[in-house]
């Protein structure tokens, strides 16, 4: 498949149930083809330190679409494709359990693809944060915004694949009920 979805997700406190904002950026026949960014209503309180790391609170999100308003929008974009996401279980398991408590119904498994465990298999003795493999290839980086995040990440699938990497060997099932 020549389709990837990238996204990135900010949550709005330490229980990494809800989302605070998603970014998505769409690969396309090995191109960036397109990005997605929204704010989303987590209807929960912030943690302080969550605020600080993302720059988002409760006035920031004042306004932004609730999670289920968010994925009528995002559903199709989201099953067009193989998924990637920097920690991918991170990012997945905070979208399996938005799914979860707003009771909609999406696919059992998806799969998806873990820019970190690929990149610790194709580039050992380096750091795998997105940040370091952002210095290392010289991508821009507004660290901790999901739209920055999810391109960056596309970014990255994209140097391994141009080194010769065949991402279909690092995709992964994840459990999404």
């Amino acid at each position: 498949m020549s389709r990837y979805i990238a996204f990135d997700v900010e949550t709005p406190n330490r229980y990494n149930n809800r989302m605070s904002a998603i970014g998505i950026s769409v690969i396309e026949d090995g191109v960036l083809a397109g990005d997605f960014y929204s704010l989303v209503d987590p209807e929960q309180p912030f943690d302080w330190f969550n605020s600080q790391l993302t720059g988002i609170d409760a006035e920031a999100v004042s306004g932004a679409p609730v999670f289920p308003e968010l994925w009528e929008r995002i559903e199709p974009l989201m099953s067009s494709g193989i998924l990637v996401a920097h920690n991918a279980s991170f990012d997945t398991g905070v979208l399996r359990k938005c799914l979860i408590h707003y009771e909609i119904d999406w696919l059992p498994r998806v799969q998806g693809i873990c820019t970190v465990l690929m990149g610790r298999a194709l580039l050992p003795g380096i750091g795998h944060r997105l940040n370091e493999l952002c210095a290392y290839y010289g991508i821009a980086l507004d660290h901790h915004h999901a739209g920055s995040d999810s391109r960056a990440c596309a970014e990255i699938l994209l140097r391994y694949i141009e080194g010769g990497a065949d991402p279909v060997k690092f995709i992964r099932t994840y459990q999404m009920r």
